[in-house]
């Protein structure tokens, strides 16, 4: 199948003050492949999405299209790895949202047209074309969101890592994002709790619990498996319950 889109080897994170997030994490995601990872609060699925990125240096190996994530690969990485927050405050930091969705680009050298033309795409790609003079701190949270997405898709990225997408959106934002999610075709690697987001979405689920993985499979048969998740803290997502 070629080079895996993300390769993770032995992957061990402990936070300073001695907590360990991460304990010998192993797998890896084939390029388009859509894949949820869930798991109970403190498994160590943010952590794990930031050594993506190369926010943090860990014990182990991570692999990005073959490319080895170290410091001096770290420009590559982060052109090729776009990473959403969970919270999209942490990501618009900018006086407008044009700003926000340059900020990656312009940093990239691009010349300001082509610039201009990435943020239209950007906004185009999450529904929100016109934005550009507009400030975040005036937007609703699923906005918000979409306008953080829109951040990482003007570098043109090929991997996407979120940490959960869906939090404190309401119905309709939801269901816009899931609708996106399913017809982007980059490469998506999505924490989350919303399982029946994880259901619907993807073909493969990897469950986190107490920074190790203890299940890796379709994701039809981990999120139907009642007794594996209530074993892990989690439940059965409700479209499945009912």
């Amino acid at each position: 199948m070629g080079v895996p889109a993300i390769r993770v080897q032995d992957l061990k994170y402990t936070f300073p003050d001695g907590t360990t997030a991460l304990q010998g994490v192993s797998f890896t995601v084939e390029a388009g492949e859509r894949v949820a990872v869930t798991g109970p609060n403190g498994a160590g699925k943010s952590t794990l999405l930031t050594l993506l990125n190369g926010l943090l240096a860990a014990d182990g190996a991570v692999e990005i299209f073959g490319v080895p994530v170290i410091p001096a690969n770290l420009p590559e990485i982060r052109r090729r790895v776009g990473l959403v927050f969970q919270d999209p405050d942490d990501q618009l930091f900018c006086p407008t949202i044009f700003d926000d969705i340059a900020f990656g680009p312009l940093n990239m050298g691009l010349e300001p047209v082509e610039v201009r033309g990435r943020v239209a795409k950007a906004l185009a790609q999450v529904g929100l074309s016109g934005f550009e003079k507009r400030s975040a701190f005036h937007l609703s949270g699923g906005e918000k969101k979409r306008v953080s997405l829109a951040t990482v898709l003007s570098m043109d990225v090929e991997i996407l890592a979120m940490d959960e997408p869906s939090s404190n959106l309401d119905p309709r934002s939801r269901r816009l994002l899931i609708h996106w999610l399913r017809e982007c075709d980059k490469t998506q690697i999505i924490a989350t709790h919303d399982l029946d987001l994880a259901y619907e979405l993807t073909r493969r689920t990897l469950i986190l619990h107490g920074g190790k993985i203890v299940a890796d499979g379709p994701t039809a048969e981990i999120l139907t498996d009642q007794a594996l998740l209530e074993t892990h803290d989690l439940e059965l997502p409700y479209q499945i319950q009912k």
